[in-house]
């Protein structure tokens, strides 16, 4: 007699959230400034957007891409030929909105199909007033970009295809170009906003929200810090207020040659003796604070596989990144940073990107400050670099106890 195979019940299929797309696929083009026209289907919202067309190479992590504050101003391009199949939802928002100017796509999911999904990803678009673009060749426009480099661009459809592809380009050639450009006024918060950590605190962080991610201040709340969030029009006296252990300067958009204000609120930092730790735009502002001189990169760093070399310990990490810009200081040995005529000592590269040799970190050796180019903080992935927050931690112990002692 043979055994029967036990009974199992069969697994239920994941909920398909209906999607709001059109049944009927709606006409859309993406206009180049050099007059490269891509015809394609409209996605989202309906009508035109024009920004800095750019791609980023993540597989994974596309609503963090969207509600990241740095590509305030851009439109994005995924590389990834299929997006969306997992939706959108309240939690793995990165900030209070989307903040990509438009969006472009190979192949749309058409639902979602996972379980934590609360919405498409087409509904959090158009909810969020994004025009996007489908069914694009967006390998070929990556190789565009990556030859030409990073262009303007506009996206239109619905009502803004009444007028001519020429007038279209016109519009795309007349909007201002990303170099000279400042963002941060438009995703800095408000008001100041005190976070605290479970438990007892270890230090306070003064972090100053550039175009800051949720997960920064989570990144140092889980290591007991208490985080100040602090508005990017803060004055000197307003950050010292919070007596803070530390300072963090945070990501952001735009051009690093045009945060004035904030280089100097930088230098009253360096200049207080308080250990400082930036990230991306933050890296861009303490090289600039240090004297030395940032540039736009052709097609810039843009996703969560980069490669970096850790020339301290050896270490290579596979990082998530997004910058268009990049700290000009000499790869090798130890340079007195320039600023002042050496005011605050020497400072030698940390990180390397393997991919071009990029700058992608700095220290000041005679002074607590040190700050990288990519995202230790990345929510979707890798966490190869979040020991960075590790020594934040140890600087602000380190910070603490000489306080403690001078008051003694």
């Amino acid at each position: 007699m043979t055994a029967s195979a036990p009974h199992r019940s069969p697994k239920p299929a994941p909920t398909a959230l209906p999607s709001t797309s059109r049944a009927r696929r709606e006409r859309a083009l993406l206009v180049l400034e050099d007059g490269t026209v891509l015809r394609g289907a409209a996605y989202g919202a309906r009508g035109a957007r024009l920004g800095e067309v750019v791609f980023t190479t993540g597989m994974t992590g596309y609503q963090e891409t969207l509600t990241d504050p740095s590509y305030a101003g851009q439109i994005v391009v995924q590389t990834a030929p299929h997006i969306g199949n997992t939706g959108a939802n309240a939690q793995d928002m990165e900030s209070r909105k989307v903040w990509v100017r438009g969006y472009a796509v190979r192949d749309a999911s058409r639902i979602s199909s996972n379980y934590r999904a609360e919405q498409t990803l087409d509904d959090l678009l158009a909810g969020s007033d994004v025009v996007g673009i489908s069914d694009i060749d967006t390998r070929m426009l990556t190789r565009i970009l990556r030859e030409v480099g990073s262009m303007r661009g506009g996206i239109f459809s619905g009502a803004a295809l009444e007028a001519s592809e020429q007038e279209l380009l016109a519009q795309v050639r007349e909007q201002p170009s990303m170099s000279g450009s400042s963002f941060v006024e438009e995703v800095t918060l408000a008001q100041p906003v005190v976070l605290e950590p479970e438990g007892e605190a270890v230090g306070t962080v003064a972090a100053v929200d550039l175009g800051i991610k949720g997960a920064s201040p989570r990144s140092m709340l889980v290591r007991g810090l208490r985080v100040h969030l602090l508005p990017a029009t803060s004055t000197l006296e307003e950050l010292l207020a919070t007596r803070p252990d530390a300072v963090f300067f945070s990501n952001g958009p735009g051009d690093p040659a045009a945060a004035d204000a904030q280089v100097e609120l930088l230098r009253g930092v360096l200049d207080a003796g308080i250990p400082f730790f930036g990230i991306c735009f933050g890296n861009q502002l303490l090289g600039r604070a240090l004297g030395f001189d940032t540039y736009k990169l052709k097609f810039g760093h843009r996703g969560i596989n980069q490669p970096v070399l850790d020339r301290e310990t050896g270490k290579v990490e596979i990082t998530a990144h997004n910058h268009g810009f990049a700290v000009d200081v000499p790869l090798d040995g130890e340079h007195v940073a320039p600023y002042d005529a050496g005011r605050y000592g020497r400072v030698a590269v940390t990180h390397v990107g393997l991919n071009d040799e990029v700058v992608e970190g700095i220290r000041c050796l005679d002074r607590p400050a040190y700050s990288v180019q990519y995202h230790p903080e990345a929510a979707g992935g890798p966490h190869d670099a979040s020991y960075l927050f590790n020594r934040l931690v140890d600087l602000v112990a380190t910070h603490r106890a000489g306080s403690a002692q001078k008051e003694s």
